[in-house]
């Protein structure tokens, strides 16, 4: 990537990527996740940097922490839910220490845009006893990520870049630097470092201690960890978007604002508590820096009144400590039109080759534990065709224990669905175990030849690199038939008649089967289908009501006779409703026709 000028204006996934190449970072690896994804993307746009999509997490982390001990400077990204897969290679990694420094990105969803809980991975920072940065916005998110290298060396640990949706995704100007050349390292055979058993890790321990009371003093000095005066009647403690939005609603108050969040700086906090008449600690989701600000003896205001729950905003602050502020602030999430603006569900997108699936299950009355992907909204209206959502590669597993808790109760009704992706991120080890543990559930793979979900990653099904590079394609029948399934069907979900058939099939099947459904994202550039018109005889329309229960937002009720009418600024001519339209009131033109 080339940068013009000595200032771009970046979001904080782009200004992590830029920080990366200015400090030297050689090596990237990540699973896409949402809010973490576009750093990876990014990153792979630097000829400098050799950049790779990852199975999951956990190789993407064992992957990085290697090319750390092997002497290249190295980052690994995912999003907060993601470090959970790769925690044992994590907590390992600080007992070890690195060769080249690594740094670990966390981006963390409070509000939940797109994940299945909230959590605050700084709690991860503390268990793992890695130092911590927590950018306020684009520009800090780049110099963090600068500085964060030089601790990795200097102190010989893997150093934790943590991020919020926000701070990911919005956009700031930021100062552009030059690369850095890393100095040249080569991995060094040493047992005593690299080897973690337990004689050795026990002495690594006592490292890891040692360690932390030297960051301890550095977070205390850190540039990163800042009091600016105000105001002394109110001292607000705040670390990332929140200090955005304490500001804007306290512009007068004084300010710890803390970047460097562990190591806890306690005698910095000491030292602003003993220059103001009352401390604030503002903060999303668990009280972080409330806990260390209290162990230091602070009295101050914290979780009892800023809410634990969801994103802060100024509008939340203001409503939590308003005695403390002169004037209201603007209400950025309150209208004062009177206008109310209609609910938008989320929905499958048009020509999506998932929509026939979970209309032909719910047909079939299945009981369907789900995964994580765009097929999640499966679980929705007027599908209602998903009945668990857990975690990634989870719906096979969950599938297991249903089968083993309810036994011949859910035989021929149980169905496991999970995206291609997935599968190979996390779906293939619960397949095994159901093969292995005597299950008899269909695990249906929706291959739509790409990541979808977070804004079309290639993986190792589609035969491509994150640089684009030509890349072998993984045969996902015979992995499944390797897996020990012997019954493997492969069905195109825009033929209806045998798709069902295939499943019903699959479901009579005594031993586990598995049905891979095959067709690429309607949204993917590279997919040309070959699509006739559909359209609609009104006259024919009998107002069953069949045609909506695929759940396509390009059919629509006409208020005026209650009649289906097709939108055709969102129809892309798939053809599903016209195989469903019993009356053939919708129909589609033949090739000869067209």
């Amino acid at each position: 990537m080339t940068q013009k000028g000595k200032k771009a204006f970046l979001s904080g996934n782009a200004a992590i990527a830029r920080g990366a190449w200015e400090a030297g970072i050689r090596f990237a690896s990540a699973y896409p996740g949402t809010p973490s994804t576009e750093i990876l993307e990014f990153l792979g746009k630097y000829d400098e940097v050799d950049a790779q999509w990852a199975v999951n997490e956990k190789t993407a982390m064992e992957t990085v922490i290697g090319a750390a001990y092997a002497g290249a400077r190295s980052i690994c990204a995912q999003k907060h839910v993601g470090l959970n897969v790769a925690a044992d290679p994590f907590f390992t990694s600080s007992y070890t220490g690195i060769n080249a420094a690594l740094i670990i990105v966390t981006a963390d969803d409070p509000g939940l845009h797109s994940s299945q809980n909230e959590q605050d991975n700084r709690n991860y920072a503390r268990m793992a006893k890695m130092p911590l940065f927590e950018p306020t916005n684009s520009q800090e998110a780049k110099d963090m990520v600068k500085a964060a290298v030089k601790i990795s060396e200097e102190y010989d640990t893997p150093v934790i870049i943590r991020t919020t949706t926000r701070v990911s995704h919005s956009e700031g100007v930021v100062e552009l630097g030059e690369r850095e050349t890393a100095p040249e390292r080569e991995f060094e055979r040493n047992m005593g470092k690299y080897c973690v058993l337990p004689a050795v890790a026990k002495k690594l321990h006592e490292k890891v201690e040692a360690r932390t009371a030297k960051l301890e003093k550095l977070s205390n000095n850190c540039e990163f960890n800042r009091i600016e005066k105000g105001d002394k009647k109110l001292g607000i403690i705040t670390s990332g978007i929140s200090y955005q939005h304490a500001k804007e609603v306290f512009p007068n108050a004084s300010f710890l604002k803390v970047g460097m969040s562990w190591p806890f700086p306690t005698e910095l906090f000491k030292k602003f508590a003993a220059t103001v008449d009352k401390v604030v600690v503002i903060e999303e989701n668990d009280p972080f820096l409330e806990m260390a600000v209290r162990a230091a003896g602070i009295d101050c205001i914290g979780k009892d009144r800023i809410p634990a729950c969801s994103e802060l905003n100024p509008d939340i602050i203001y409503d939590a400590l308003k005695e403390f502020s002169d004037k209201e602030p603007l209400k950025s999430a309150k209208l004062t039109s009177g206008v109310k603006i209609p609910v938008r569900p989320p929905v499958l997108c048009p020509g999506c080759p998932h929509r026939g699936v979970f209309y032909t299950l719910r047909k079939l009355n299945c009981t369907v534990t789900g995964d994580i992907g765009c097929y999640s909204l499966g679980a929705l209206a007027p599908h209602n065709a998903m009945h668990s959502i857990v975690c990634m590669g989870a719906s096979i597993t969950n599938a297991l224990g249903i089968e083993k808790a309810m036994k011949e109760k859910i035989h021929g009704k149980l169905v496991a669905v999970i995206g291609e992706s997935t599968f190979m991120h996390s779906g293939m080890t619960g397949l095994l175990d159901t093969v292995y543990n005597k299950g008899r559930h269909v695990t249906i793979i929706l291959d739509n030849s790409i990541t979808a979900m977070t804004g079309h990653q290639p993986n190792p099904a589609s035969g491509k690199t994150l640089k684009g590079e030509p890349a072998k394609a993984v045969n996902l029948e015979a992995v499944c038939k390797a897996l020990g399934v012997d019954h493997v069907a492969c069905v195109d979900p825009f033929d209806l008649k045998a798709l069902e058939e295939t499943i019903k099939t699959a479901l009579a099947d005594p031993s586990p089967s598995v049905v891979i459904t095959k067709r690429p994202c309607f949204l993917l550039k590279s997919y040309k289908p070959k699509t006739y018109k559909v359209s609609i005889n009104r006259d024919k329309c009998v107002k069953c009501g069949m045609c909506m229960k695929l759940g396509c937002p390009a059919l629509e009720i006409s208020p005026e006779d209650g009649k289906t009418v097709i939108n055709y600024a969102l129809c892309v001519h798939c053809g599903l409703c016209a195989k469903v339209c019993k009356p053939a009131a919708i129909t589609q033109a033949t090739e000869e026709a067209k």
